[in-house]
């Protein structure tokens, strides 16, 4: 994307002087305190890495000061799936050569992340230091013999050489995050009684071996960066002192960073969840610093997680917290982060609104990682915005384009199409852009659409788009333009209960954007994300611990770890009472809330259940009348009840709204334009933001 022209070089360094500093490592130096943080693609699968590399060599060319790989396996045990990534041989090395030469062109470095994941494996070879089947995979795992340790020992330092001999500038050794590492350092996954378990201090050799084993192998002018599980958030995790004890020991050990992990991936508090407040951790890498400080270990540390934004980066650097940052997705919603940083154009930065539905969602449902708020994330070969070419020999390419809708579609395609080079107007009836977010920003735990609406409002300014608000388009005001791209959105679906038009009936539209009174009892019709969302609104009362790091860490029972192993609060989770008594209601039988996104329903439902909201399923909707809504239950329509409620909200679903649409197609041909129809227009599945926007891109790259 096209950037302004900066003032200077780099007027960004008076705004983030600590994130723009470089890092003297001794042997080499970073460019500035960005570490972008591991995280698999799905690109690393397989023989060709042509895809792997492009999306890395645009990183590099955002200026990133060092990239990590997503996890790539030492061996065949290790494996995430089966033929998962692996760097094992020579042969394999060369073939990761194109991803070193591509990011060194750009002016980068770039370090491969060894990931076991022993118990964690998705297939039926995986391997641990006890026989425990973990609860995020069928299969049970091997017990390693001591042998068998060693082996594994060898697989990690071997990966470690072949990495170096692909021309990587370093390698993260992954320690965290309930990985096989942290299997053995937990008494919650190690039950051995050998060399390799029993006391703290044989449960830790393990890293120590790997990290020193590494260091002797590769040398002294390669980085080795340790992911270290500051605090575990499970039952039975590592206490503080075992967690400075081995930070210590791994930094003495010969690692060059030490990186935060936080959580295991089975534990049951959210981590990077969009509802996590920003820099929620970095408090964690904070008290490490300060026992590295304490023994004069100088070994740089890196905190983690919900750190989206440069003004966050810099003051979690500002505060002592740790000396470098690490951020995954928010590089993946914006290659240019660091780069527009510098420039002190960070309000043109695409941030990461932490929603997972096409990063982390992707890769646990085998499917390719990309990006909602940026579809071109890992598919930087295929999806490509070249600007409009015109030369003397031929007419000019550029078109002049009406897009009718200012919700996530049209702004995207209004403004792909318009920096591409094409005359583009963009018309709303609303007198604001943003259509449906405009409801999910006032969403407790959604905040992060306010950052959304802000880059697209800008990337309204930059690439000229010609902003029509107020404006309600008929198909006479379309004559001249080439093409008409319909975004126009969806409108509720009507239930048709008998009695809906009582007065104590609201639609979602009502409470999320008119704000129209609500009772304290309340009866949601429909559990979609949308049912979801209005629950979560009315129970909070306007408060949102989001933006409250205390009440959050309270809500969800994360205390020190030094207070208690692992980070969990002993007394558990402390939740303010809810505001009102909600009962959330869906016609389906089973459980609520079924497709909302993979990472992150469970959350949802959580934070529900803590708020003491009813979720009932399999119902029918009888009646609504002055004493609540009757409801019956089963196909026999049997047992029914009268759930008493001062208020009914309909989310029973939404139809796309086509009217422009189908007057067009009916008129369209006799006035020489193109029609287009995208996002809920076209489809109007539960409010789907990701196709909407991946559609609007896509076409607008091809016009």
């Amino acid at each position: 994307m096209t950037l302004s022209t900066p003032r200077s070089p780099q007027p960004g360094l008076a705004l983030y002087p600590q994130l723009l500093a470089p890092l003297d490592l001794g042997f080499t130096q970073l460019k500035n305190r960005v570490l972008m943080g591991s995280m698999h693609t799905g690109l690393e699968d397989g023989r060709d890495l042509t895809k792997l590399a492009a999306y890395f060599r645009e990183r590099a060319e955002g200026e990133v000061g060092l990239m990590v790989t997503g996890g790539f396996a030492p061996n065949i045990a290790g494996w995430a799936k089966p033929f998962a990534g692996t760097l094992s041989t020579s042969g394999a090395a060369r073939r990761h050569q194109v991803v070193t030469q591509a990011v060194h062109a750009a002016g980068g470095k770039i370090a491969l992340q060894i990931l076991h994941t022993g118990r964690y494996a998705y297939h039926p070879l995986a391997v641990a230091p006890t026989a425990l089947k973990s609860p995020i995979s069928p299969f049970k795992p091997f017990e390693l013999s001591s042998r068998g340790v060693e082996r594994q020992i060898r697989a990690f330092v071997n990966c470690a050489v072949k990495a170096r001999e692909a021309g990587y500038d370093g390698v993260e050794i992954m320690g965290s995050e309930g990985y096989f590492i942290n299997q053995f350092l937990s008494a919650f996954t190690n039950h051995r009684t050998d060399e390799w378990g029993g006391d703290y201090s044989n449960r830790m050799r393990l890293p120590v071996e790997i990290v020193a084993r590494t260091r002797e192998a590769v040398g002294r002018d390669f980085i080795i960066i340790y992911r270290l599980s500051m605090i575990d958030l499970i039952p039975g995790g590592s206490s503080w002192d075992e967690v400075v004890t081995l930070g210590k020991a791994v930094a003495q050990g010969g690692a060059s960073i030490i990186n935060t992990g936080i959580g295991w991936h089975e534990a049951r508090v959210p981590t990077i969840a969009t509802s996590v407040p920003r820099a929620a951790f970095a408090w964690v890498t904070k008290k490490m610093k300060a026992e590295f400080a304490a023994v004069g270990i100088t070994t740089p540390l890196v905190t983690s997680n919900r750190i989206n934004m440069p003004e966050v980066a810099e003051q979690v650097l500002a505060d002592g917290c740790a000396d470098m940052v690490s951020m995954a997705r928010p590089l993946l919603a914006d290659a240019d982060f660091v780069k527009k940083a510098a420039a002190g154009q960070a309000d043109q930065i695409n941030t990461c609104i932490a929603c997972n539905q096409a990063c982390l969602d992707h890769i646990f449902k085998n499917k390719l990682t990309s990006c909602l708020v940026n579809p071109r994330a890992c598919h930087e070969t295929e999806l490509v915005y070249r600007p409009v070419i015109s030369d003397s020999a031929s007419a000019s390419a550029r078109r002049r384009i009406a897009v009718v809708g200012a919700g996530p579609a049209g702004l995207t395609a209004a403004t792909v199409a318009a920096g591409r080079g094409h005359e583009v107007h963009l018309f709303d009836a609303a007198t604001e852009i943003g259509g449906q977010l405009n409801m999910a920003k006032v969403v407790p735990g959604k905040e992060e659409f306010h950052e959304m609406l802000r880059y697209l409002r800008r990337r309204v300014e930059v690439t000229g788009v010609h902003l029509h608000l107020g404006t309600r388009v008929q198909v006479q005001d379309l004559q001249g333009y080439d093409d008409v791209i319909v975004a126009t959105g969806v409108v509720p679906r009507d239930p048709k209960i008998p009695g809906q038009d009582n007065a104590k009936v609201l639609s979602y539209i009502d409470v999320l954007r008119h704000h129209k009174p609500v009772g304290q009892r309340v009866a949601v019709i429909g559990a979609g994300g949308i049912g979801f969302d209005v629950a979560e609104f009315l129970v909070a009362g306007g408060h949102s611990t989001t933006t409250d790091l205390p009440a959050w860490q309270a809500e969800w029972g994360v205390t020190d770890p030094a207070q208690a192993p692992g980070g969990l609060s002993p007394a558990g989770p402390m939740v303010t009472p809810p505001e009102r008594e909600v009962t959330l209601l869906q016609r389906k039988e089973g459980k609520l809330g079924e497709g909302l996104g993979k990472t992150t329903g469970w959350i949802h439902r959580a934070a529900l259940k803590m708020k003491r909201v009813k979720m009932v399923g399999g119902v029918n909707y009888e009646r609504i009348a002055d004493e609540g809504l009757l409801v019956t239950y089963g196909e026999k329509r049997e047992n029914p009840t009268w759930i008493a409620c001062d208020t009914v909200v309909l989310c029973a679903g939404q139809l796309p709204l086509r009217e422009l649409a189908d007057a067009l197609q009916v008129q369209g041909k006799k006035a020489h334009l193109t029609l287009h129809v995208i996002g809920g227009a076209l489809e109007a599945g539960e409010l789907d933001a990701k196709r909407a926007i991946d559609q609007a891109a896509r076409l607008a790259a091809t016009l």
